[in-house]
């Protein structure tokens, strides 16, 4: 990322940007609601259009159609930190976030307080919370317009972000992974052979090895599960007899996680200055993908526009062909 000076002092934004594109990942979720607003209503016009029209009872069954939606081809929706959000309580956050703030730290508890005062389950409670929300105050937001909306989705991812402690080289790579998945289903529609992706949102154990960001794979016509694993190694120092060693416990884990049957894919992140490239080229013959950030850890903020096209080629061709 190009750093922004001005009269010697670095000015640059970089949290907007890690923001913008995540929330520019929540695009094909927008769309999926749009295309089931017009598959409900019959109508060929924008989500905007539709919710700022639709009656109540209209909304209440776009609504009820997103959260019931059985089709496994559903498009993901994140935090701050890019964990993925379990479908319905995605549905409640993207609808919750266009029309009123705090979800999670208010609307929730009131949520809660009805179910106890009538005794109904969670997502009556929800949908019918929301499709009151939207009725009634439409006329006060005025645009459910994607641009409109991805400025709001910013500004509640950076307050999930704030609430939320993470690793954060983990939830770079995450963004990256997100972004990739999104721009294939942005496309296709679908994750390709796979009827499910699941992100972790946290570091994963297998045996003696803890992988740092890792996706789970289920293929569409046998059902069998893949694993994306992808783990980083950062140096703040430049390199040296470390990246021997790191490299060293690189290959070993490979080694393991080759012997047993499970079938995974494995990329690695080595974010360090002056890593061997010896040391590289031993990694990646032993591998599918390396990606190498001559940086400081600290100053790492995310993947470049070419190393983000690599990844984007690299996930295409697992979801493709597997």
């Amino acid at each position: 990322m190009k750093e922004l000076i001005v009269h010697q002092v670095n000015i640059t934004h970089y949290r907007l940007v890690e923001l913008s594109n995540l929330a520019d990942q929540a695009k094909p979720f927008y769309d999926w609601v749009e295309k089931i607003a017009r598959k409900e209503t019959g109508s060929h016009k924008t989500l905007n259009e539709i919710l700022l029209s639709a009656s109540k009872e209209t909304l209440l069954n776009i609504i009820n159609y997103c959260y019931n939606e059985s089709d496994a081809n559903k498009p993901l929706l994140f935090d701050g930190i890019g964990r993925v959000y379990p479908h319905k309580k995605a549905c409640f956050y993207f609808f919750a976030w266009i029309i009123r703030d705090a979800p999670q730290q208010r609307l929730a508890p009131l949520i809660s307080r009805m179910r106890k005062l009538e005794n109904i389950d969670k997502v009556m409670a929800e949908t019918d919370t929301l499709c009151e929300l939207i009725y009634e105050y439409k006329s006060c937001v005025k645009s459910f317009e994607w641009l409109t909306i991805r400025e709001i989705i910013i500004d509640r991812l950076e307050g999930s972000r704030r609430s939320i402690k993470g690793h954060r080289l983990e939830a770079n790579v995450r963004t990256a992974l997100i972004t990739s998945f999104q721009y294939y289903f942005s496309i296709y529609a679908n994750y390709g052979i796979y009827k499910k992706v699941k992100i972790a949102d946290k570091q994963i154990k297998i045996d003696n090895h803890t992988i740092d960001v890792s996706v789970e794979l289920i293929n569409r016509s046998s059902g069998q599960k893949e694993i994306l694993l992808i783990p980083i190694k950062t140096r703040e120092t430049e390199g040296g007899g470390h990246a021997h060693i790191f490299t060293r416990d690189i290959m070993a884990a490979i080694r393991d996680l080759k012997e047993n049957n499970q079938k995974y894919h494995i990329a690695v992140v080595i974010i360090a200055q002056n890593w061997s490239a010896s040391e590289l080229e031993n990694i990646n013959d032993q591998i599918d993908l390396i990606f190498h950030f001559d940086m400081s850890p600290n100053k790492f903020n995310g993947f470049d526009d070419d190393s983000q096209i690599k990844l984007n080629k690299y996930i295409e061709g697992i979801l493709s062909n597997g």
